[in-house]
């Protein structure tokens, strides 16, 4: 078995390697201190299993599994926090565990037996448990969708970009480019899934661009007639099909 331990805290990462290496001898650690390092090793390691804490700085362990989620095949997860007060009720009858700091040993092998893949379900109710009575940075991805950055898969490792930085997302055949000052990646969502996450921030213009409404500038027409988006800080100007055009410039004005 292949186990990835993510967890901002060295002394806690050290702690889950020896209570695993007691129990699973035979397995294969790594560690990782942020949800982005998470990202980069599952990419090169393919972990079979992640003991993943849920309060981290930046991407935390919430957003960190609603990346998992969309892996052609993605790890068991088995949470581990010492904050209690999360999500155990809106757990327990899943099939993903939840392990309260400190792990004790015999807890954790029940967890390992019985571990599963956590699904989008199970991640909207954890999200919501922990916007009831967690801190800011659970509390605001609960409320955003869950994810606060985009995730780019290359050949050079994982790149992430900021939702909140994206002023526009183009399909184009298989791929879709999030744009943003400086910086384009190709992701693997698709715009339809995007739009219905991020519905509130992305507004819809063309079957094959979203744009951040907070980032629209103007709906520019052009001299044949036809109509685009003017957004701030990019050169991208995303084409408004008439079928988009009237509920764009409703939105636009609202904004």
């Amino acid at each position: 078995m292949n186990i990835l331990i993510v967890d901002d805290e060295s002394l806690a990462r050290e702690r889950l390697q020896r209570l695993v290496g007691a129990l699973q001898p035979d397995a294969c650690c790594w560690q990782a201190a942020t949800g982005e390092q998470a990202l980069e090793q599952v990419q090169a390691c393919s972990p079979d299993l992640i003991l993943l804490d849920i309060r981290m700085p930046g991407m935390d362990g919430i957003e960190l599994a609603a990346h998992l989620d969309n892996l052609p095949q993605p790890p068991a997860v088995i949470f581990c926090t010492a904050y209690d007060e999360y999500a155990l009720q809106a757990l327990r009858h899943q099939a993903v565990a939840y392990l309260l700091k400190p792990v004790r040993e015999s807890e954790l092998a029940r967890a390992l037996a019985g571990a599963g893949r956590i699904n989008r379900m199970q991640l909207a109710s954890l999200a919501a448990a922990g916007g009831r009575g967690a801190g800011p940075a659970e509390a605001n991805a609960a409320n955003a969708g869950l994810r606060t950055r985009l995730v780019s898969h290359t050949h050079r490792g994982v790149a992430t970009v900021a939702v909140e930085d994206v002023r526009c997302l183009l399909a184009d055949q298989k791929y879709v480019t999030a744009c943003s000052p400086g910086s384009e990646l190709i992701i693997s969502d698709s715009l339809k899934e995007l739009e219905e996450e991020f519905g509130d921030r992305f507004l819809r213009v063309h079957r094959n661009a979203l744009v951040a409404l907070a980032h629209v500038q103007r709906l520019e027409r052009q001299p044949d007639g036809r109509w685009c988006a003017v957004l701030e800080g990019v050169d991208k100007r995303p084409a408004v099909s008439r079928r988009h055009l009237a509920q764009a410039k409703q939105r636009v004005a609202s904004a």
